[in-house]
């Protein structure tokens, strides 16, 4: 499928897998409840688990976040996650009914295109059913979910194949580390 294709199928309510250079999503329009409900049903996933939202860039993140420590853009697009005060404009089964958000920018060029066209955050867990292994190509998303989703955008395999590291800042110097992946403590520090 091309990349407005996916953005039409999103646009409409609909769940498409997408390539980040993490693993593959599960996306869906995180402004629309029902969409990001059948991301949960086609997961298998507890609705008490929140999910991530992809943005294109760092500034797009005002628009759903309260505030972001400046050190985080160094890290967008990559594979950085950030727990963040949301201003309450998302769907509520994003965020399990908390006021944090985890957002991120993901640095693969067809999700790129795709956030931009959507116009729209995206909620984007892996692409699989919950508790198995995280698709690091197209043929792992549809060998598991191919027939309970909407489409599947093939980007190729992914650059990283390890889920984003997810940060929660504490003051402008200071974070920590809700789960290792992508971008290291070392960087990080």
């Amino acid at each position: 499928m091309s990349v407005e294709e996916a953005a039409d199928i999103l646009k409409r309510g609909g769940i498409v897998a997408i390539p980040t250079e993490t693993v593959y999503g599960l996306a869906a329009d995180a402004c629309n409840e029902e969409a990001v409900l059948r991301v949960f049903a086609a997961k298998n996933r507890p609705a008490s688990n929140p999910l991530i939202c992809h943005l294109p860039d760092a500034q797009s993140i005002e628009r759903y976040a309260l505030s972001m420590p400046s050190w985080v853009e160094r890290f967008w697009p990559g594979p950085l996650t950030v727990l963040l005060e949301h201003r309450g404009n998302l769907a509520p089964s994003v965020t399990a009914g908390s006021s944090f958000c985890a957002f991120r920018v993901p640095d693969h060029p067809l999700t790129q295109k795709l956030l931009r066209l959507v116009n729209s955050p995206l909620c984007a867990p892996s692409a699989n059913t919950s508790g198995r292994v995280s698709p690091v190509n197209a043929h792992m998303v549809k060998s598991d979910l191919g027939q309970r989703i909407d489409g599947i955008l093939d980007g190729g395999p992914c650059s990283v194949g390890v889920e984003s590291t997810i940060v929660q800042p504490a003051g402008e110097n200071t974070a920590y580390i809700l789960r290792p992946g992508g971008v290291s403590r070392e960087d990080l520090q």
